[in-house]
């Protein structure tokens, strides 16, 4: 347990920061999903550029790696480009 107010305070900032991430991960996760269940490629296509800046406000704020954020949107890309 901490004893210092400086490290109460750190760990009450980073359990809000660890909420905050898992959010954003898991809605950027849930919208993947959905783009990767369109079939329709018109419906892809308006997605494609709403998870293709979730993913990279991820990666900029070091919720996942930048090139885990560049495969993923590689791989939706792709995706789309086969429907």
């Amino acid at each position: 347990m901490a004893n210092h107010q400086s490290s109460k305070k750190r760990m009450r900032q980073t359990e809000v920061k660890n909420t905050r991430n898992k959010y954003y991960h898991k809605t950027a996760r849930n919208a993947m999903k959905a783009l990767r269940n369109t079939s329709e490629k018109e419906a892809a296509l308006v997605l494609l550029p709403k998870v293709t800046a979730m993913l990279d406000k991820l990666a900029k704020n070091n919720v996942i790696h930048k090139n885990k954020a560049a495969n993923l949107k590689s791989s939706i890309q792709l995706h789309v480009n086969a429907l």
